[in-house]
């Protein structure tokens, strides 16, 4: 009898093997040392194998851990902020971001970071200033990192509409060494969980002579840069008044677009535009809430696929998207494109799953590691409760409808259990390495100071939810 670390016994696998969703029934997966070892016949799998933990899901659906591969978690602290107006970024959450400390993020982040394992993310593709404590709580956590270090040139201040930015040499500089420092801290870390990517926070708000110091760097070290492209009309309007070009024409000029890079958003970007990215070799990451929230656009996404890319979900952050939930994602990408194309059949449940897993694994580098249930890759995994009102009921003939139920109806807390490298993380409710309660009581003690130092700047700038608030509709 062969002795491994783990059996896991399901009615259901969605292994996402192949193209489609690798569907797999009457079997059990074996787990050791960190990886998948195999599959085994669910009915011989006990008198074949001896596994120190025997997980029996008797009435649930295991998949591949969801990837959220683009979240500003340090955010969480001004959720609900800045929603419902034009000028996002300058006018809604400019006033707030400006006065949020250190402290404050960092509280934030592990909200967010609870929040979104509680939905079945076992991988976080996080991005923000600091982020030291960032890395020890996923390394205390048991989740996988994508860590990246945002370096910015640009002053922060409220710029007006048609205002080009004021670059900062010496805070660009010391950005981009503090990510270097976290580089040599963190890549690698946590077991190898942990990986640190370079996060120049776009075209518009770098120089040239930065962002290519930066490509330089993150190529001798091999790791990504996980930057915001073509994010807006904001950024055209600075690019084209910089350098005359549109930003992925310029970014393609000065040979920034290639295999390296990992492009989120692309929101002001045409189907023509997206296309050119995507033939570069560079993964796609697409947060179909932040945006529809924010801009009031659906990204394309779908244009990047077809040309050949790879595409992943992203959450984003909360005072635009609300939430840390890649089943919410998963919903909203599959809903947005159909409306957009006015096609029921654009982005089907099936495709949409896929970029939560293997394709967004993909997308992020990661793809020989993670996002799907197979040999040799690292036992990353959820259990999804088939009992749940939103999940019921199971058809399996003629056709299956769990993977249509969890995108379209789930709403996250179907996950019963996650797993990172084989270890439980999460199981009914509770992440088993932290105290819950500690941490939303720590996050609580921020906000009334928050609200207190961005009142002054929130009434001059005088934007929607200012108005909203005047007229007794918040």
């Amino acid at each position: 009898m062969k002795k491994i670390d783990m059996i896991v016994n399901a009615p259901h696998f969605f292994t996402m093997e192949g193209s489609g969703v690798g569907y797999k029934t009457g079997t059990a997966m074996l787990v050791d040392g960190g990886k998948i070892a195999g599959f085994a016949d669910s009915v011989r799998v006990a008198s074949e194998y001896a596994a120190e933990e025997n997980l029996l899901l008797e009435h649930h659906a295991v998949f591949p851990g969801f990837v959220d591969a683009h979240m500003h978690t340090g955010l969480a602290i001004a959720r609900g902020l800045a929603q419902d107006t034009g000028n996002w970024m300058m006018y809604g959450l400019q006033p707030f971001d400006s006065v949020i400390g250190q402290a404050a993020r960092d509280a934030g982040s592990r909200l967010a970071i609870i929040e979104a394992v509680r939905a079945g993310t076992t991988t976080v593709g996080d991005y923000e200033y600091e982020m030291n404590e960032v890395c020890s709580f996923v390394q205390k956590i048991g989740v996988r990192g994508q860590i990246t270090q945002l370096i910015r040139e640009a002053k922060r201040k409220v710029y007006n509409p048609g205002e080009l930015y004021e670059y900062d040499p010496v805070m660009g500089a010391e950005a981009f060494n503090r990510c270097l420092a976290l580089y040599d801290r963190w890549h690698g870390g946590a077991g190898g969980r942990i990986h640190v990517l370079f996060g120049p926070q776009g075209a518009d708000f770098l120089s040239l002579e930065l962002l290519l110091k930066i490509q330089k760097a993150a190529k001798e070290k091999k790791t990504k840069i996980h930057m915001h492209v073509q994010q807006g009309d904001r950024e055209t309007y600075q690019i084209e008044k910089r350098y005359g070009k549109r930003p992925i024409a310029w970014l393609s000029q000065v040979n920034y677009l290639d295999d390296s890079l990992i492009a989120v958003h692309l929101t002001d970007a045409h189907d023509e535009e997206a296309a050119v990215v995507a033939r570069s070799g560079a993964g796609m990451i697409v947060c179909p809430g932040s945006i529809g929230i924010i801009d009031g656009i659906v990204p394309p996404s779908t244009a990047f696929q077809e040309a050949g890319g790879d595409c992943a979900l992203g959450s984003d952050q909360a005072p635009g998207n609300n939430c840390h939930n890649i089943v919410n994602e998963m919903k909203n990408v599959a809903l947005f494109n159909k409306i957009k194309y006015k096609n029921p059949e654009v982005m089907p449940a099936w495709r949409a799953l896929r970029m939560a897993t293997v394709e967004g694994a993909r997308a992020i580098g990661l793809g020989d590691s993670i996002g799907s249930l197979e040999e040799g890759k690292k036992a990353d995994f959820i259990a999804i409760d088939l009992r749940k009102p939103t999940m019921l009921p199971v058809y399996t003939n003629p056709m299956r409808n769990i993977v249509p139920n969890l995108v379209y109806s789930a709403r996250g807390d179907e996950v019963a259990l996650s797993a990172v490298d084989g270890k439980v993380i999460y199981r009914d409710g509770r992440v088993l390495a932290v105290d819950e309660e500690a941490v939303v009581s720590d996050l609580e003690n921020f906000a009334p100071a928050i609200g207190r130092d961005a009142a002054e700047e929130f009434w001059r700038i005088h934007g929607t939810n200012a108005e909203f608030m005047e007229k007794g509709r918040l």
